[in-house]
C-alpha cells in the first residue's frame, strides 16, 4: 500500500508538478520545497569514499568501529549496564527477522502492538509464525499496561521464548512515544512474567524514528530500563541508519543485544553471524564507512546533531499545524507525541484514500484508520487540510463519529453515493 500509493503520487507530481500534489505516504523527510532530504553532513562524507571503502566487501557481523558508532549513537549517555554487542544487518527489518527467525520456534506466536508498522506482520507470516496483539494505547491516552500484561502472560505460559516487536519510540503509524516510566513498567512486567520460571522473553524495541522523538539526550534515557535484567530477558535493539542518517536506500542497520550474561552475548553474536552468512552474506560497506568517518570527527557529530535538530523541529511544526485545525474541527487522531507519522482512526479508510488520489491527496490505508506522513508535507500544504470550509465525510462507527476532511472536487455529489461505510454528510 505505502510504496503503491507513493508511486502513483509521485508520478502524479511529475506531470502536474509538486505544488499540485500532496504527498502524505512515504515515511522519508521532504523539505518544505518537495525534495528529499539527506543531511549535508552524511551527503559530504559519501563524497569522499574511496572505491576500496564504498566496493569492498565488510565483515558479516560488520566493521568493528562501526557496530562501536551505532552503539554509541543509539544509546548516547544513556548506555544501558550489561553485556553490549552488535551485529550489521540491512536496516531495522534485518534485525526484525533475526530476532523472529532465531529466538522463536515455527508456530509460535509474535507480540505486537495493535498499531504497527505493516511490515511486521511480513515478517511474522513469511517466517511461519503468528501474529499476536496488544492495545498499545489505552482509552485515557497512555500505555496500555494492562493489556500487554494479559497477552505477555498468556504467551510466557504458553511458549519457551516469547518475542516482543515494541515500537514504542515515535511509534510508525502513529507517532505515540512511551514514556521513560512506561517503558520501566513494560520491563517489570517482563520480568515478572518470567520470574522464577525457565522461560524467556526477547524484547526488541525498534527505534527507526529515535533521532526525531524528541531532545537527545531526553529520548534516549528509556534505554537505561534495559540495564541488568535477569539471564533470561534478552533486549535487542533495532536500530537503523534510514532516519537518523537519511540514509533509506542504503539499507543499513544493527541489532544491538543487551544482555546480564556474557555467555548470551557470544550466542548473540555467534548465532546472528551466521544467519547473515545464511541470508543476505554482508552489509554495504558504503553507509558503514561514512558513518566512521562522521563519528570519528566531534565537529562532524555536532553538525549531524544540528541538522537532525532542524529537521526535528520542522516535522514537529507541520504536525502542530494539522493538530490545530484537527483539534478546532474535532477531528480524532491517534495520541501523536513526535516522529514521521499521525494516524487517522476511521472504517473504510481505502474508499477514503481512493477519493483523496482524485484530489490529488495521497495517505495510506490501514486496517483502523488512515496514515499521514507528516515528514513529507510541507507546512504550507499541511495549512487548510482539515480546513472548516472543506468537505467533511463523518464514519459512524457505534454511533461515534469519526470525521476526517478532503477539499471539494467536480461532481462530488455522484463521488459521494460511491463511497462505501458514509452515514452522514
Amino acid at each position: 500500500n505505502i510504496f503503491a500509493a507513493n508511486n502513483k503520487a509521485v508520478a502524479l507530481a511529475d506531470r502536474l508538478g509538486n505544488d499540485k500534489v500532496i504527498n502524505a505516504t512515504v515515511g522519508s523527510i521532504l523539505d518544505e520545497d518537495g525534495n528529499l532530504v539527506v543531511l549535508d553532513v552524511v551527503q559530504e562524507e559519501y563524497k569522499k569514499l574511496t572505491p576500496r571503502q564504498y566496493s569492498s566487501y565488510a565483515p558479516i557481523q560488520g566493521y568493528a568501529e562501526y557496530l562501536d558508532d551505532c552503539i554509541d549513537q543509539c544509546f548516547g549517555e544513556s548506555r544501558p549496564a550489561g553485556y553490549i554487542r552488535a551485529c550489521s544487518t540491512p536496516g531495522g527489518t534485518g534485525v526484525l527477522h533475526h530476532a523472529v527467525h532465531n529466538y522463536s520456534e515455527i508456530g509460535d506466536e509474535i507480540l505486537i502492538t495493535d498499531w504497527h508498522w505493516g511490515a511486521y506482520d511480513s515478517v511474522i507470516k513469511d517466517n511461519n509464525r503468528k501474529i499476536r496483539t496488544f492495545s498499545i494505547i489505552n482509552k485515557e491516552g497512555h500505555f496500555d499496561l494492562d493489556d500487554f500484561r494479559i497477552q505477555l502472560n498468556d504467551l510466557v505460559s504458553k511458549q519457551k521464548n516469547t518475542i516482543i516487536l515494541l515500537n514504542g519510540i515515535a511509534n510508525n503509524p502513529t507517532g505515540y512515544c512511551m514514556t521513560v516510566a512506561e517503558w520501566q513498567a513494560a520491563v517489570d512486567a517482563i520480568r515478572a512474567a518470567v520470574e522464577n520460571t525457565d522461560k524467556n522473553v526477547i524484547l526488541v524495541p525498534d527505534v527507526a524514528y529515535l533521532d526525531y522523538s524528541g531532545e537527545k539526550k531526553e529520548c534516549r534515557k528509556f534505554f537505561k530500563a534495559f540495564g541488568n535484567l535477569p539471564k533470561n530477558i534478552l533486549v535487542i535493539v533495532a536500530y537503523t541508519l534510514s532516519k537518523g542518517f537519511t540514509l533509506y536506500g542504503q539499507r543499513m542497520g544493527a541489532m544491538i543485544g543487551i544482555t546480564s550474561d556474557e555467555g548470551v552475548a557470544k550466542e548473540f553474536v555467534d548465532i546472528n553471524q551466521y544467519s547473515s552468512r545464511a541470508t543476505w552474506s554482508n552489509c554495504n560497506s558504503a553507509p558503514q564507512q561514512a558513518m566512521i568517518a562522521i563519528c570519528r570527527d566531534p565537529a562532524k557529530i555536532e553538525k549531524l546533531d544540528e541538522e537532525r535538530k532542524f529537521y526535528f523541529e520542522m516535522i514537529q511544526q507541520r504536525a502542530n499545524i494539522f493538530m490545530k485545525e484537527a483539534d478546532e474541527l474535532g477531528i480524532k487522531y491517534v495520541p501523536y507525541i513526535s516522529g514521521f507519522f499521525i494516524t487517522i482512526p476511521m472504517e473504510g479508510a481505502q474508499a477514503v484514500c481512493d477519493k483523496l488520489q482524485e484530489d490529488n491527496i495521497f495517505m495510506v490505508p490501514l486496517k483502523k484508520g488512515i496514515r499521514l506522513a507528516v515528514c513529507s508535507v510541507s507546512k504550507k500544504k499541511m495549512q487548510g487540510l482539515c480546513d472548516e470550509h472543506d468537505l467533511v465525510y463523518r464514519f459512524e462507527k457505534d454511533r461515534y463519529p469519526i470525521i476526517f476532511t478532503i477539499k471539494p472536487v467536480q461532481g462530488m455529489d455522484a463521488q459521494i453515493s460511491m463511497l462505501e461505510n458514509v452515514e452522514e454528510v
